[in-house]
């Protein structure tokens, strides 16, 4: 898949978080395979966006703050994972490349630039949400469409990025390594707060 495609999946997730634009919608089941753990990263991304919203009100109710922490914890954790499933299918699919001699190992896995577009295309639609407001100066819109063209420029950089790591790791002029995150804050027996306790 080349990279416009994907976000399109990914602008498409988000369009249809905001038909109800309510953390606790379900997902809608659209795709399967890989379509599906694109469809799936961004809606994660997407919830994840509106709970970093909510935990951040001045006026939120300190007894929500915990809750809504911990689901944040959890919203990690799982785009983590779901990172690391987009890899492993990805790297499942050049099963068979010949490595050339000279190849370079790429620092930046395929779908952790998968990550940071996605995330890019919630900027994206939210910067354009804000050019919609009738309660701001003419300052704060051209603030806002100074930053929306930079971020379409960079729209651009990424799909162009992405699309050319995976014709060099199809044709075998990079490689890729696939390294799980190696996070500690969720597992009992390595964050101390957690085995340190009698």
């Amino acid at each position: 898949m080349k990279a416009k495609e994907i976000n399109k999946i990914f602008r498409e997730s988000i369009e249809d978080y905001h038909i109800t634009d309510h953390v606790d919608a379900p997902k809608p089941e659209k795709y399967e395979g890989f379509e599906g753990l694109l469809y799936l990263k961004n809606w994660i991304d997407t919830v994840q966006w509106h709970l970093e919203d909510l935990i951040r009100d001045p006026e939120i109710d300190p007894s929500q703050l915990v809750g809504l922490k911990r689901r944040i914890d959890a919203s990690n954790q799982h785009r983590t994972d779901t990172v690391e499933q987009m890899d492993e299918y990805l790297y499942k699919t050049l099963d068979g490349v010949q490595i050339q001699e000279g190849a370079r190992l790429n620092s930046e896995t395929p779908a952790w630039l998968l990550d940071r577009m996605s995330i890019l295309q919630l900027k994206i639609y939210h910067f354009e949400d804000q050019l919609k407001r009738t309660d701001v100066d003419a300052a704060h819109l051209e603030s806002v469409k100074q930053k929306l063209y930079i971020l379409k420029i960079q729209e651009q950089d990424l799909e162009i990025a992405y699309d050319e790591l995976m014709e060099d790791l199809q044709a075998g002029r990079k490689y890729m390594k696939l390294y799980k995150q190696m996070k500690m804050y969720n597992d009992p027996s390595l964050n101390p707060i957690f085995y340190g306790k009698k």
